[in-house]
């Protein structure tokens, strides 16, 4: 879908069954159980996720709590974990070693300070996030999706030109990566 067509589909989207946050975590538990191949859109230049295969694998899904691995060539080390508590929406990241361990860096992230849009959350970063990364404190990250369209997963920093987008293909699903690390089968 072009920009501006998905842009339009999101700002025309209204709330079908309830809350904008209710409908958005309805978008998003359809599509468990699937991966989805991405494309990187918009990243600085000699960004690690450059020329490597992207895939997101909504794999565990609740009433509370959606996470979702973001396969990386043959990094399995994220996951973005979702949890729902009534109109807010907490997105943090999750990144383990290949042991299960978890990184020094992880479970930073924000939560949604509204109820966003049935087709978009955003998520401004968190005191926790703060503190484990500090030039990350003006980072809000967003995520949006258009059923059997296009799910997107990204990241601005406020005040200067970071900007991180992959875009993925929801019209297909592809083939299932191994458990991230740190989950079991």
């Amino acid at each position: 879908m072009r920009p501006i067509a998905l842009l339009l589909t999101l700002l025309l989207a209204g709330s079908v069954h309830g809350t904008p946050a209710e409908d958005y975590w309805q978008a998003l538990t359809a599509l468990c159980g699937k991966a989805f191949a991405g494309e990187l859109v918009d990243a600085p230049a000699d960004d690690e996720f450059a020329g490597k295969s992207l895939v997101m694998h909504v794999r565990e899904c609740s009433d509370t709590r959606i996470r979702i691995p973001f396969v990386v060539g043959d990094d399995l080390s994220r996951t973005w974990v979702l949890t729902r508590d009534g109109d807010r929406i907490t997105l943090k990241h999750d990144h383990r070693h290949a042991d299960g361990s978890p990184d020094a860096i992880t479970m930073y992230g924000g939560t949604s300070t509204n109820a966003g849009r049935a087709g978009e959350q955003l998520f401004p970063a968190d005191e926790e996030t703060r503190e484990v990364i500090e030039p990350a404190f003006a980072n809000v990250w967003t995520m949006r999706v258009a059923p059997g369209e296009v799910f997107t997963y990204g990241l601005w920093r406020l005040g200067t030109s970071r900007a991180f987008q992959v875009d993925f293909d929801l019209s297909q699903s592809v083939a299932l990566p191994p458990a991230p690390w740190g989950w079991e089968d």
